[in-house]
């Protein structure tokens, strides 16, 4: 559920990019930084390690105004990926509206996804998030490598979970688009229902869709 502050006229939407370290998230959100369009962005703000791996989180506010004078702000984080950092991505993970989960798509990777990801099911449950209604799109990036696993593959492993996938190259800005598309359109439609944002705040999809313009 987004924060809503009625006396502010401000809704607050979170989504979080979940995934095992190293598997793209910076790099994700450091292009998104690229195509949102810059009348709606701040600055993209980093917290790192020496090894230049995200510690705690990426923060990107974007902001629009809806009709009825509503401001919409969406902030896009990550979440270390590193085994040890658990507790911080429990607290980046509390309060989400959506989820995006970067796996890694070289064969020696598999694992890592798969303790990723049920990491992320189980910690959706401990900060109180219902993870089967959440809504999630999982990206398998580093298709640009060699010995990647098969989209075949991935297609046959995630179908039955009715998980929207997207393949991307995050470094070179592919799939990036199509990955956050994804995830605002979900989270709309589920917000919409919940708290009727077309009618009652007037914020449509065009305000979501309006903050990404323009390709890598």
């Amino acid at each position: 559920m987004p924060e809503i502050q009625i006396n502010e006229k401000k809704i607050i939407v979170k989504i979080v990019c979940y995934g095992p370290a190293l598997s793209g998230k910076t790099t994700n959100l450091m292009q998104l930084h690229e195509i949102i369009n810059p009348d709606y962005c701040s600055d993209l703000m980093t917290f790192e390690t020496k090894k230049d791996r995200t510690l705690f989180f990426d923060l990107l506010p974007v902001m629009v105004t809806s009709e009825f004078g509503y401001k919409l702000k969406i902030k896009f984080y990550t979440v270390p990926g590193q085994v040890a950092h658990d507790a911080t991505r429990k607290a980046v993970l509390s309060r989400s509206d959506g989820i995006i989960f970067v796996a890694d798509s070289q064969t020696h990777q598999s694992m890592n996804n798969f303790e990723s990801f049920e990491n992320l099911e189980k910690n959706a449950y401990r900060v109180g998030l219902n993870f089967d209604k959440l809504p999630l799109v999982i990206q398998f990036n580093k298709r640009d490598l060699k010995d990647i696993i098969s989209e075949e593959e991935i297609k046959n492993r995630w179908q039955p979970t009715n998980i929207p996938v997207i393949f991307s190259s995050a470094i070179f800005g592919k799939g990036v688009k199509e990955t956050f598309l994804n995830i605002l359109q979900q989270t709309y439609i589920k917000l919409n229902k919940e708290i009727k944002l077309q009618s009652d705040f007037g914020i449509g999809w065009d305000n979501f869709k309006s903050l990404i313009h323009r390709e890598v």
